[in-house]
């Protein structure tokens, strides 16, 4: 199940609203809802996404939480011309065992993936400078 159809399985049981009135709200079939809960259909448009936030009543960090699922829910990747011939590979093999991960596997490559973000991070931090200590007559030591 994807991280979409989640959230919006969720948030439907949380509102206690019912994929047909939910549909009817909207001005969709429910059996567009459906599909988009158990995933049969990929993440959905941004117009899908305002009219259930409308629908809804979604508060700022619920808008936040659809969003980020619906990103994090495209089945669909755009490789950069510029990007490195390994990374060619990488995904080959992505693309190869994607069905076979393991979660512990999973969360490796993501935890690897971050060291880059720290990296990142630590760079732009600037260096502090430790300042020399001083003795009683303002002489550094």
């Amino acid at each position: 199940m994807s991280p979409f159809s989640r959230y919006l399985h969720q948030l439907r049981m949380q509102h206690g609203i019912r994929q047909a009135e939910l549909a009817e709200l909207m001005g969709y079939e429910q059996s567009y809802i459906s599909a988009l809960e158990i995933g049969s259909k990929g993440p959905p448009t941004a117009e899908f996404i305002e009219k259930l936030i409308q629908a809804v009543e979604l508060i700022p960090e619920e808008q936040a939480e659809l969003r980020s699922a619906a990103a994090a829910s495209q089945r669909k990747l755009v490789v950069p011309a510029d990007v490195p011939e390994e990374t060619y590979w990488l995904l080959q093999d992505l693309r190869t065992n994607i069905g076979e991960l393991r979660p512990v596997q999973i969360r490796l490559i993501r935890e690897i993936l971050q060291i880059q973000n720290e990296l990142n991070r630590c760079s732009s931090d600037p260096v502090r400078r430790l300042r020399r200590r001083q003795n009683k007559e303002g002489l550094e030591m």
